[in-house]
C-alpha cells in the first residue's frame, strides 16, 4: 500500500467520524478492508472517496457512509450470526466479517458472487459462506440443515413496504435487522428489533437510496441495461 492510499483511508475514517460513525470498531473494520479492491478499475480512483460506484449488472457499491451507519446500527457483537441479503461486490459483506462470528450471504447475480467469492479467498476471510438465491425467503435450510436463526440481519436492496415477511421469521428474539424500506425517492433506512415472535421495534435511520429488493435469481442479461443506482 502506498503513501497515497493510506492517506486517503485515514482522510474517509476521519470524515466518517464528523459525520457520526462513532463506534471505533466499525471504523477500525473500514480502515482496514481495502474498498479500492472491490470497485472496477475504471472507478478506482475514487475509491475512497464517500460515494457510491458502479459495479456492473446496474448494481453498485455503497457509500462507505451508508455502510459505515448500517453496521454501526447493528451493535455486532463477535459472537453474531449474521445474514446478509445482497452481497453485491462484498465490500459490506468483508466490513461485517471483520466484527461477527459469521456472516451468511446471498446474491441474485450470480456473476457479482463469482468475483465477491474471489475476494473473500484473496483476502483470506474465512467465515463467510455466500451463496445464489432468492434473498426474499432468507437462508434456505442445505442438506438438512438449519442456519436461522440470526442474530441480526442487513439487506442492502429496498423493501417497498415492509421486510419480507421470511426476513422476520429467520430473525432471532431480541436480534435486529436494518433494511431500506419505500418506493424510490422516498426510502428509509429502518432498524427492526424483534421483541417477540410478534412484536417489533422500529426506528428510521435516515433517507437512502437503494436498489428495490426483488425476488428470485437474475437472469443472465438483467441488470445490464438497468439504470438503477444505490448508496
Amino acid at each position: 500500500m502506498n503513501t497515497q492510499d493510506i492517506n486517503r483511508r485515514i482522510r474517509l475514517v476521519m470524515d466518517l467520524r464528523t459525520k457520526g460513525i462513532t463506534d471505533a470498531k466499525v471504523l477500525g473494520a473500514m480502515e482496514r478492508v481495502p474498498r479500492d479492491e472491490f470497485v472496477p478499475a475504471a472507478v478506482r480512483d475514487q475509491a475512497w472517496d464517500d460515494m457510491a460506484l458502479p459495479i456492473g449488472r446496474g448494481q453498485t457499491i455503497s457509500q462507505p457512509f451508508v455502510v459505515a451507519s448500517m453496521t454501526q446500527a447493528l451493535k455486532l457483537s463477535d459472537m453474531d450470526k449474521v445474514l446478509e441479503i445482497g452481497t453485491g461486490c462484498g465490500y459490506q459483506t468483508a466490513i461485517l466479517s471483520k466484527l461477527c462470528r459469521r456472516v451468511y450471504t446471498i446474491e441474485r447475480h450470480k456473476p457479482l458472487l463469482v468475483r465477491a467469492e474471489q475476494m473473500f479467498e484473496h483476502l483470506k476471510l474465512r467465515n463467510i459462506t455466500a451463496l445464489a438465491g432468492d434473498g426474499m425467503k432468507g437462508w434456505p435450510k442445505i442438506s438438512g440443515i438449519q442456519q436461522a436463526p440470526f442474530d441480526k440481519i442487513i439487506v442492502t436492496a429496498a423493501a417497498r413496504e415492509k421486510p419480507p415477511q421470511a426476513l422476520l421469521d429467520q430473525l432471532k428474539p431480541g436480534g435486529m435487522m436494518i433494511i431500506p424500506v419505500g418506493p424510490s425517492g422516498d426510502q428509509w433506512l429502518k432498524l427492526y428489533k424483534k421483541e417477540s415472535d410478534e412484536a417489533y421495534a422500529v426506528r428510521d435511520i435516515m433517507p437512502v437510496r437503494f436498489v428495490p429488493l426483488l425476488p428470485d435469481i437474475a437472469k443472465d442479461d438483467e441488470g445490464e441495461i438497468s439504470k438503477n443506482a444505490a448508496v
